[in-house]
């Protein structure tokens, strides 16, 4: 393997890692906006109320 395709070997790992970690911030915020705020479970509505508001997307 010479030093140009493991550069670009690296190159496309890191990008695509990267990409797997905004993604996967994405599906939390999503899960944590939108399911949880929700939840009949007060304990859980309540965890994501005030972020909810703060973004100005109404929960009641």
């Amino acid at each position: 393997m010479s030093i140009q395709q493991n550069t670009a070997s690296t190159a496309v790992s890191s990008t695509t890692s990267k990409l797997l970690q905004a993604l996967s911030a994405v599906a939390l915020g999503l899960f944590i906006v939108g399911f949880v705020g929700f939840s009949h479970v007060e304990a859980m509505h309540n965890a994501a109320h005030d972020t909810r508001h703060a973004n100005a997307f109404p929960c009641h």
